[in-house]
């Protein structure tokens, strides 16, 4: 038998690797809000979509779950059409303070968010992206050849959308350290589980007004979002240090307010980045990031699901408008309509001129007054009532 040289040898396996691989126009790292809503507004251009996720969907996704009727009209999602056989909680207030300190209830007497489970949210949104999905497969391998991103030595595009949260490979693959020198970011804690009768019974947490609580030290708060049976129940901190702590103490505090009367031990983790991202590299030829894995949530409440599904529908703008030359300065426009786009998120905080204990009174007067937990923490900060919704038609 002859010996096949090693040069004939490698030719013959990049051959046969190229005969096994998908080509597709386009693919997308990541299946949650942000890239189902990239791909479902390309998806009646003709493009050919592929969605890769770690995860099966329906999965389970750390958040405490509500969205603003602008993320709907963007999406152009009917409420009744969707809640139909989904949870659907409207929220029509909102029950706020400091954590063991006196509570303000502002009520607006309209429906200004709903309460929904991601896990039905973005699973819902993933089915009607239009996109081929791959779900259940990890990111092993990316590399570039030629003009093409090949992933997994199976998937070959001449752009890859990076779209898979915190710790996404393709954020990773541009920002090797993933923006770990970044403070500014979240370490949360959650916990979504079904109350039996019993418990729904002696929850007292009203359906329509979900609790939030901000920490003494201004650096979290801890909420409380009841969604149908379901309840919600978690923290967030700017530090990494004793969240746990953090989490137990405000459950505990819950338990003993008798808001609610058992809350499971096992909660899960979660880390993201608030904007501005100012040490993530959000581009690259071929590559753009999204979502989480660009670090889009809101500064002030963490709100990452609405920046999320807004960056998608802007990177599908600018992929229309590359033409499918997709080098770092046709993509660049992208970070220049985040900027228009969440500009307002850049603004200085005020209160950091201030020594920590002044700034901490400060605070707590703050959250005293109806005015400034209406039109400013609610509105402005959670709500973002201020900004209209985003287009989501091509």
């Amino acid at each position: 038998m002859d010996k096949v040289s090693p040069l004939r040898r490698g030719l013959i396996l990049n051959l046969f690797l190229e005969w096994k691989m998908e080509s597709c126009d386009l693919i997308i790292v990541g299946g949650g809000p942000a890239g189902s809503s990239l791909a479902w507004k390309l998806k009646d251009l003709g493009l050919d979509v592929l969605i890769m996720d770690k995860s099966s969907f329906p999965r389970d996704k750390v958040c405490a779950g509500w969205v603003t009727p602008s993320v709907f009209k963007t999406l152009q999602i009917d409420p009744a059409e969707y809640g139909k056989n989904r949870e659907l909680q409207p929220i029509t207030g909102f029950r706020t303070g400091m954590i063991g300190r006196s509570e303000i209830l502002t009520e607006y007497g309209k429906t200004v968010s709903y309460g929904i489970r991601r896990s039905e949210f973005d699973h819902y949104l993933l089915e009607r992206s239009g996109a081929r999905l791959r779900l259940g497969e990890p990111v092993k391998t990316i590399f570039r050849q030629d003009s093409h991103w090949i992933i997994n030595e199976s998937f070959k595009a001449p752009i890859v959308i990076g779209a898979g949260g915190h710790f996404c490979p393709v954020s990773r693959l541009i920002n090797p350290d993933n923006g770990n020198n970044n403070v500014s970011a979240v370490i949360a804690k959650e916990i979504e589980f079904e109350m039996d009768e019993r418990e729904q019974r002696e929850c007292r947490v009203r359906p329509d007004i979900p609790e939030l609580y901000f920490c003494d030290d201004l650096k979290g708060y801890g909420w409380c979002f009841r969604k149908g049976k379901y309840l919600n129940i978690g923290l967030g901190r700017q530090d990494k240090e004793g969240v746990s702590r953090h989490v137990e103490s405000f459950s505990r505090l819950l338990m003993r307010q008798g808001k609610v009367s058992h809350i499971p031990a096992k909660f899960k983790g979660h880390a993201y980045m608030l904007y501005p991202p100012a040490s993530r590299n959000l581009l690259e030829d071929g590559v753009m990031l999204i979502g989480d894995a660009a670090g889009l949530a809101h500064p002030k409440s963490g709100e990452g699901i609405r920046p999320a599904i807004e960056s998608g529908l802007m990177a599908a703008d600018v992929i229309v408008a590359a033409g499918g030359n997709y080098n770092k300065d046709k993509l660049r426009p992208y970070t220049e309509l985040l900027k228009k786009r969440l500009g307002g998120f850049n603004a200085g905080n005020a209160l950091d001129m201030f020594p920590e204990y002044l700034k901490k009174q400060i605070s707590r007067k703050a959250m005293t007054s109806k005015f400034f937990s209406r039109h400013i923490l609610l509105d402005r900060w959670f709500l973002n009532s201020h900004q209209a919704p985003l287009s989501g038609s091509s």
